[in-house]
């Protein structure tokens, strides 16, 4: 598969299969996220590679998080709510977490390291793609919160960027794009 061929057929895939993901295949994922590139050679990304009882830990991240942002975290509602949220972590049998820990060293912008380690997740999509597999990149409000940081031993100025649920596919979804011409204007 080309590039341009796995730029315009990967999809984010949701619904995956409950097997395992052979650790050659992760490595190799993992290193085409460290070739993407950065500013300065700062390679601000960090990963961690969850599986097995190792995504407890992004579920009880996510969990102790719904239970913050509840008024009565004793209730049964919040229970059953803290218990829904900690299931999210089980959606597939691998999970890479992708942080952006941004140097602090003279000349070194910080928006530019976050741009780095986005450009390293896209790269491990594309890996994954090529590979077989299929993945989404979940984000959202508790894997920017103060207690994803913690839980993942994150410096306060570090920041998650998002998961990677991966998986062997059990879906097809079908791609949806604008031209690019709606959305390019031409200076010449």
């Amino acid at each position: 598969m080309n590039i341009i061929e796995a730029i315009h057929t990967r999809r984010s895939i949701g619904k995956v299969k409950d097997e395992p993901i052979a650790k050659e295949q992760i490595e190799t994922i993992l290193e085409a996220g460290i070739w993407a590139p950065n500013h300065r050679l700062t390679q601000p990304w960090r990963f961690f590679v969850m599986s097995g009882n190792g995504r407890q830990r992004l579920g009880d991240a996510y969990a102790g998080i719904a239970l913050a942002a509840d008024s009565d975290p004793t209730s049964d509602e919040s229970v059953k709510k803290a218990d829904s949220a900690r299931q999210k972590a089980f959606r597939s049998p691998v999970i890479i977490g992708v942080a952006v820990e941004p140097s602090d060293a003279k000349g070194v912008i910080e928006l530019e390291e976050y741009g780095a380690v986005f450009a390293a997740i896209q790269n491990m999509l594309l890996a994954i793609h090529s590979l077989g597999l299929g993945a989404v990149w979940r984000t959202g409000e508790p894997c920017f919160h103060p207690m994803m940081n913690e839980s993942f031993g994150l410096r306060p100025q570090d920041k998650m960027l998002g998961f990677i649920y991966l998986g062997v596919p059990d879906m097809q979804p079908q791609g949806r794009r604008e031209s690019a011409a709606s959305k390019t204007e031409w200076i010449e």
